[in-house]
Order: structure tokens, then C-alpha cells, then sequence
């Protein structure tokens, strides 16, 4: 008997110390840095950030290079092939385009490398100057990639742009830069038809289609266009010494979605890039040439252009994919075939928030559809494996663990290939319910990273150990973090139990600012007495005691849903105020939510005046704003008002609380000149916002 007891108390006293061991973690120390004073941390393994984790390697072309001569014979980038192409219409009428796709064919890193070689002596041969940019305007692709390292043989620098861009800052983008050469895809080249007369300085396009659309005739009157494969056939016949950059020469200027206004060119040397790949490569253990990496998001976002070079970098494979055609159920994706994800069997992934969910909500509704004792089975599995995530003694460990892996979670882990074993989130806010179920159903750890187009994607980052909720983790080996006061928000690094303020980033991922526009350069972007570059995020946050940042507040009105869509609050605001029913009005948007909600300070004349044509009965003026038609009677005045603004169809509050009462000076929620403070209506109503989100 007392064998049967050691053997039960003896995991559970181990577990026990084990989690106190966690506990007392420190993820990052103080750091003694210049620049404005604040609260400062930086890695803890750590001493000053991390400039290159490579000896004599300073530039993402000979990191490259390296990697071919290391990893010659190895597959390295992956391509499915198409083989059909179908129409389903639907019940109503409408069509549907159906891919069949078969499977990855593979190119070595030697056969990449000869490519890259090969476009970047056929751009010499078009006629592209060294001093010339190169736009890349495509989706994300195997020739993206190619173009990237090939621009960077010859020392040119590459303007990226989503492949979603409007007209308006698709045309800012290319003419700020002074492109003369621009790399996209056949559906791109119809954008870029629709607007050339408007760009100035576009003298070469290069189509990565051989199939050339049937209005590119119209091209060759204005520019030179030629196909991709044709670019590396000319450089495989007349190939051109490689020109590489140096460390601090400008390897891409990215630019942002421009959610206050036209997008911004963000220069980023080659340094800068390199130190975050440096810092990432520190963060997943074991990273290395087992590994195969899905890529689907776009390559004009740092988060996944840094991701695959830190796959590069390791001789790891890359297979890429799309959003649309990710799983077996996703919309392009043909009944009966495989998406991407299962045809690959990825071990890592990167991903945003909505796709995360999108999985999240999929496997929930599939287990409440099916009903009975599988649903029980489920919610029980559930539950004991984040009993014991959460630090639960009694939660299911080792054999039932992996008895509740093999009964419940081995088909929802089969929906991304079933080897998942790392997953990268960012771009915006993830939910600690999506993160565990993640945790839980992946089987697979969620690194959470903050960071900005601004540091290079580098900022902090989750360790593999950390499985905390909420958090973003510890500043990455590449940078400081720093908070800093900001009294006019009540955030001081002095609050008790944890330093709060905005949060300023350090380090060699800094970027150099942004392109042509020195203004705004200087003002986010500073240099201390000691040299180093800090740029200033607007976001507040707070460090916790193990030295991790949690992002709890924006210091300017603009929030990123759920979805990436950014939207300005006060924007909004000044364009909902004209209705006539509204005397004041504050827009609230929750990062973890796909739509903004409002509380509107109802204009008490207006209201009963049409409450009176109406002949509705009420007993006093709240009750008239608590009625559910005076609420669609506002709310459709709002959607006139943001229509006639031409507001984005996200900017809209999808729900409001309508107040009777009248915000002033001496109710403390707005100021002597009646500007709303936000941060105060926030806490006034936070039962009415919590409620307004509620399903």
C-alpha cells in the first residue's frame, strides 16, 4: 500500500515544485539604458540586444548565401500544383471558383539560390539601375521570395505593399518611391492597368504569370513587361556579378495598411531585419532542418517576411498556401480534396488572431452539431486538460493525457496537418479562450509576439514555457523594453503592484523611420546619449513581476479589431455627431471583437420631438432611450450619418446604449472644453460595454 501512495504523491510533490518553479521565473532583468527615464528590461540570457546570431554575417544576402552552401541538397520551397480549375454555383445563383490541387513540388536551396542569381543578373539586363526600387505587389508565393533575395544580390531595395491595396495608396506607394520596376502577380497587373496613368516613374513590370492577361497589350505602350521566367532566363544566359549591401544599406521599405490616412514607407536596413531573425531564432527550441513551415500570410507584412527567413536561415522547408485554401473545408478549396495544411503537415505555423478563432469556432460547432456522448466526451477532455494547463494538480497528465490526444483531439489536430508543434501569433490581440483551446486541441504552444512594422516585427516574444494568457512575453535578445510615463492617461511607471506606461522599444531593430517623411520621423523615433535608437509605439502597458509585458491601452483613439482593420475612434466620432438624435457620443472598439459599439448621449429635443410624431408612450426621457425602436430609430440615423462620411462598413457601431443623462465638466467625463476623456466613460460604463458585446 504504501507503494501505491509514494507513487501517487510523488508526481503530485514534483508537479508541486515544478510550478513553484515556474512561478518564480524572471523571463527579463532591469537594464541600465539612456534616453528618457522609465522602467527598462531586457532579455534575461542576454546582457545587450542581439545584433546577429552569425559570425561575420551582417546582411539578410550573405545570411542567404550561407544558407545555400549549408543546406545545398535539401527541399526548400514548395509549391502545390494545380489541377483543375472549377465554377459551383450556388442555390441563389451565385459562383463559386473550386481549386483541385495536387501535391508540393519541391525546390532545393541549391535550385533557389540558382534562381535568385539568375532573376537578379536578368534585372540588371532589363535596364535596373542599382539606385532604382523594385515593388513587390503580389500575393505571398515561392517567386516573392525569389524576387526578394534577388533584389538584395544587387544591393536594391524593395518596396512591399499588400496585394490588397487600394488604388489611392497603391499609387502613393509607387510614386513616394520613384519604382521603376514592379514584380506582381496576373491579378495584380490588372490594378496596376487600371491606374497607369497616374504612376510616374514605372518604366518595367514583371509578371511572375507566364499567362499574361489578355489587356497587357495595352501595358507595352507605357512599359516594358516581361514574364518572371523569362527575367531569370535572361540572367542564366548574360548572369552579372552579385553587388551586395552592407549592413546599414535600406533592404526594404514596407509599407503600413495607412488606417489614419495614406500609407507610410517604413526604411529598413538590413541590420535592423537581421537582429529580429537573430532574436526569433533563440525562441522556438530545436528549430532546425525537420521542421516544414506553412506560409500564407502576406509577405508584405514583417511578421511573415521575418518568418521565413528565419526558416531559410536553419535550412528548414517552406510550403506555401492562402487563407482560402488552408484546410480541407476552407472556400476554394474543391469537395473531396486536401487544403494545404494537410497535404503539407507543417510542424510550424505563423497566424493571426482570426484565423485562430476561425479554427476555434469551426471544431466548436462541429462538436455541438454532432451532440451526444462525443460532445460529452469532448467537453470532459477539455476540461481535464486545462485543469491541468492551469496549474491543477488533479488535472489529466501523462497516460490519460495522451489517452484524451488519441480519443478526442487526433481529428481537430488532423485539420492542420496533425504535426503542429509551434505556433507564432501576432498582429493583434489573441484571446486567452482561443489561446487554450489552441493549447489544448493543437497540442501545440502559442508563442504570443508584440512588435510593429517600425522593429522590424521585434519587440517581445512568449517563451516555449510560458503559458500564461494575456501576456506578450519578455523583450525578444534584440531589444529593450521600456515604459515611460504618461500622466495625461494616469499611467505611471510608479503604479503599484506594476509599472505602467507607454511602451518604448530599444535596439539594432529599430528602424531608420520613415521614408520622406521627417516629421513624423522625429517624432516617434528618438536617439539617446548613447547611441541607441528607440522608437515610441503609442500602445501602454504594464510588466508583470517575471518581467513579462501585457499591452492594456492605446494612447491615441485608434484600435485594430479583431480581424487587423484598424479603426479611429475619433474619426468615427466626428462623423456619427452630426445625427440629430446625438448630443454627444463616445465609439469604443475591443481588439477581440470584430465590430465597435458606441454610447450615444441622446439629444433630448430631437428625440421626443419624434418620439411625439411617432405617438409612442413613455414614462420619463430615460425610459424613451431604453425602448428598443427609439435605439433602431438612432441607430439608423447613425448608419445615414456614416454613410454620408463614407465610413468603412467595420467603422460602424454595430451596437449602442443609449444615455439620458448629459456628460459635463463636473460628471468628470469630459473636460472644461467638453472634450470627451475616454479613459473615464470607460469606467463609468463598463457594465453597459461589457453587455453591448455580449452575444
Amino acid at each position: 500500500m504504501g507503494a501505491y501512495i509514494a507513487g501517487v504523491l510523488v508526481p503530485l510533490v514534483f508537479t508541486l515544485l515544478l510550478r513553484n518553479s515556474k512561478n518564480r521565473k524572471r523571463r527579463s532583468l532591469l537594464a541600465d539604458v539612456g534616453g528618457e527615464p522609465g522602467y527598462a528590461v531586457r532579455n534575461h540570457r542576454f546582457n545587450s540586444p542581439v545584433e546577429t546570431a552569425w559570425k561575420g554575417i551582417t546582411t539578410l544576402a550573405e545570411l542567404f548565401e550561407q544558407s545555400w552552401k549549408q543546406h545545398h541538397d535539401k527541399k526548400f520551397l514548395g509549391t502545390r500544383r494545380l489541377v483543375s480549375r472549377d465554377t459551383e454555383v450556388s442555390k441563389d445563383g451565385r459562383s463559386f471558383e473550386k481549386l483541385h490541387l495536387g501535391d508540393y513540388e519541391w525546390l532545393s536551396y541549391g535550385e533557389v539560390f540558382e534562381a535568385v542569381c539568375n532573376f537578379a543578373s536578368g534585372l540588371v539586363q532589363l535596364g535596373h539601375q542599382k539606385e532604382e526600387r523594385v515593388a513587390i505587389f503580389a500575393d505571398t508565393r515561392e517567386e516573392w521570395f525569389i524576387a526578394l533575395q534577388g533584389c538584395f544580390r544587387r544591393n536594391v531595395t524593395v518596396v512591399t505593399m499588400y496585394a490588397s491595396l487600394g488604388e489611392e495608396a497603391l499609387c502613393h506607394s509607387l510614386n513616394e518611391t520613384e519604382v521603376t520596376t514592379v514584380i506582381c502577380g496576373s491579378k495584380e497587373l490588372k490594378k496596376l492597368l487600371d491606374i497607369n496613368g497616374q504612376l510616374d516613374t514605372v518604366k518595367r513590370v514583371i509578371c511572375m504569370d507566364d499567362e499574361l492577361s489578355s489587356d497587357s497589350s495595352l501595358i507595352e505602350h507605357r512599359w516594358t513587361l516581361t514574364s518572371f521566367s523569362d527575367v531569370g532566363r535572361l540572367g542564366q544566359e548574360r548572369p552579372v556579378d552579385a553587388d551586395l549591401p552592407l549592413s546599414a544599406d535600406i533592404a526594404v521599405i514596407m509599407y503600413t495598411s495607412g488606417s489614419t490616412g495614406l500609407p507610410k514607407g517604413v526604411m529598413m536596413t538590413h541590420g535592423n531585419v537581421l537582429a529580429t531573425i537573430s532574436a526569433v531564432m533563440t525562441i522556438v527550441p530545436g528549430l532546425g532542418g525537420k521542421d516544414v513551415y506553412l506560409a500564407y500570410l502576406p509577405l508584405a507584412h514583417i511578421l511573415e517576411l521575418a518568418a521565413e527567413n528565419v526558416i531559410a536561415a536553419v535550412g528548414s522547408s517552406i510550403g506555401y498556401g492562402s487563407p482560402l485554401t488552408l484546410t480541407d473545408t476552407s472556400s476554394k478549396i474543391k469537395r473531396g480534396t486536401k487544403g494545404d495544411a494537410s497535404m503539407l503537415r507543417p510542424t510550424l505555423m505563423t497566424a493571426v488572431p482570426a484565423i485562430l478563432d476561425r479554427v476555434r469556432d469551426g471544431v466548436c460547432k462541429k462538436v455541438d452539431a454532432t451532440g451526444g456522448l462525443s460532445k460529452k466526451l469532448f467537453d470532459l477532455a477539455y476540461a481535464r486538460l486545462l485543469s491541468a494547463i492551469n496549474g491543477s494538480w488533479f488535472g489529466a497528465r501523462g497516460l490519460e493525457r495522451l489517452l484524451w490526444n488519441f480519443l478526442v483531439f487526433g481529428k481537430v489536430r488532423a485539420i492542420l496537418g496533425g504535426r503542429i508543434r509551434f505556433v507564432l501569433s501576432g498582429g493583434a490581440p489573441l484571446s486567452g479562450g482561443t489561446q487554450r483551446f489552441i493549447n489544448i486541441c493543437l497540442g501545440a504552444p502559442i508563442g504570443q509576439g508584440y512588435g510593429l512594422t517600425e522593429t522590424c516585427a521585434g519587440g517581445t516574444f512568449s517563451e516555449y514555457d510560458d503559458t500564461s494568457v494575456g501576456r506578450v512575453g519578455a523583450p525578444l535578445p534584440c531589444s529593450f523594453i521600456k515604459l515611460i510615463d504618461w500622466p495625461e492617461g494616469g499611467y505611471l511607471v510608479s503604479d503599484s503592484p506594476m509599472p505602467r506606461g507607454e511602451i518604448v522599444v530599444g535596439g539594432p531593430n529599430v528602424t531608420v523611420g520613415y521614408f520622406k517623411n521627417e516629421e513624423k520621423t522625429k517624432e516617434v523615433y528618438k536617439v539617446d546619449e548613447r547611441g541607441m535608437r528607440w522608437f515610441y509605439t503609442g500602445d501602454i502597458g504594464r510588466i508583470h513581476a517575471d518581467g513579462c509585458l501585457e499591452i492594456i491601452d492605446r494612447k491615441k483613439d485608434i484600435v485594430k479589431l479583431q480581424h487587423g482593420e484598424y479603426v479611429s475612434l475619433g474619426k468615427v466620432e466626428a462623423a456619427l455627431v452630426v445625427s440629430p438624435y446625438v448630443d454627444n457620443i463616445m465609439t469604443h472598439a475591443d481588439p477581440f471583437h470584430s465590430f465597435c459599439v458606441a454610447l450615444v448621449v441622446a439629444s433630448q429635443p430631437a428625440l421626443e420631438d419624434w418620439a411625439l410624431k411617432q405617438n409612442i408612450e413613455y414614462a420619463d426621457f430615460s425610459d424613451l432611450c431604453q425602448k428598443g425602436e427609439t435605439i433602431k430609430e438612432v441607430q439608423g440615423s447613425l448608419v445615414k450619418a456614416a454613410k454620408a462620411a463614407r465610413l468603412e462598413k467595420f467603422e460602424i457601431p454595430s451596437r449602442i446604449k443609449l444615455l439620458s443623462e448629459a456628460w459635463t465638466p463636473e460628471s468628470g467625463l469630459v473636460t472644461a472644453a467638453l472634450k470627451i476623456k475616454r479613459e473615464s466613460i470607460r469606467k463609468a460604463y463598463s457594465v453597459d460595454l461589457a453587455k453591448l458585446y455580449s452575444p
